[in-house]
């Protein structure tokens, strides 16, 4: 499989062709430096960070309920999930944990099971 060209590599490339002209080849080191400082930005966001804490509470919660459980009677059950605040200050929401708990579905940590159009959710074993 033939690897695929990136930016920084055209622009070393152009620097090679062009190594007689000072103007481009400062041109092409600007470049790669904007693309190495792009490159080292990039990481999880604040929201990112949050909903990993939050998916790690609901896990443990799920845990401790030990048995298939819907959003709704997770939230109603456990009073964790109940009180939880998220940063900007609003409480947990239905959509936010089914949000979460789809990623959680799709890396294997927990299990969903649909009957009679409710999804039961538990924990992985």
């Amino acid at each position: 499989m033939e690897k695929r060209l990136t930016k920084k590599d055209y622009f070393e490339m152009i620097k090679g062709v062009c190594a007689d002209r000072t103007d481009i080849i400062d041109f092409c080191n600007h470049e790669i430096e904007l693309l190495s400082r792009k490159n080292s930005k990039t990481g999880a966001t604040k929201t990112q960070k949050e909903n990993e804490i939050v998916a790690n509470m609901l896990v443990e919660e799920l845990a401790k309920v030990g048995k298939p459980i819907t959003i709704t009677d997770l939230m109603n059950t456990s009073e964790i999930v109940k009180g939880y605040t998220l940063e900007n200050g609003n409480n947990l929401t239905n959509q936010k944990i089914s949000a979460i708990f789809k990623q959680l579905v799709e890396s294997n940590k927990i299990v969903k099971v649909v009957d009679k159009k409710k999804s039961y959710f538990s924990v992985s074993e």
